[in-house]
């Protein structure tokens, strides 16, 4: 499973024109709307200096935009350009779709043993990371 969403993530990175990082910062920009440079070196776990060749390319390639922070002049924000959010999308809707259908598929019953195993999965990576983290 773990190569199959690997694999998927290639290809939409590929679709996209970005390696791994860049779709991983598009994804926080997607997810979470205009973020500072340093917001996004945070969730990105890399350095503010590889953050903005990150940004650097997500601009060049057309996919984000620096805008000013709304409070704070000094500060710039990164947003997510909505042409590139929806190229994402179309690559994604397939996958989403296709689960929401099996989704669809399953009885009453089926659905609580799969959320209730699921809620026990995440306890396991819960109760595994270390607090500091």
């Amino acid at each position: 499973m773990l190569q199959l969403s690997r694999a998927f993530e290639r290809q939409v990175g590929q679709a996209l024109e970005v390696n791994s990082t860049d779709l991983a910062a598009m994804e926080h920009l997607i997810q979470e709307g205009a973020l500072t440079p340093g917001e996004l070196s945070r969730r990105l776990d890399i350095s503010t200096a590889a953050t903005t060749l990150v940004v650097d390319r997500l601009v060049a390639l057309g996919h984000a935009q620096r805008h000013p922070h709304t409070s704070d002049r000094r500060k710039i924000v990164v947003v997510p350009a909505p042409e590139s959010v929806t190229r994402a999308f179309q690559q994604l809707h397939p996958v989403i779709g296709g689960v929401a259908a099996l989704t669809q598929e399953l009885s009453d019953d089926e659905r609580a043993v799969v959320e209730a195993f699921l809620t026990r999965v995440i306890g396991v990576y819960r109760s595994s990371l270390d607090p500091a983290s």
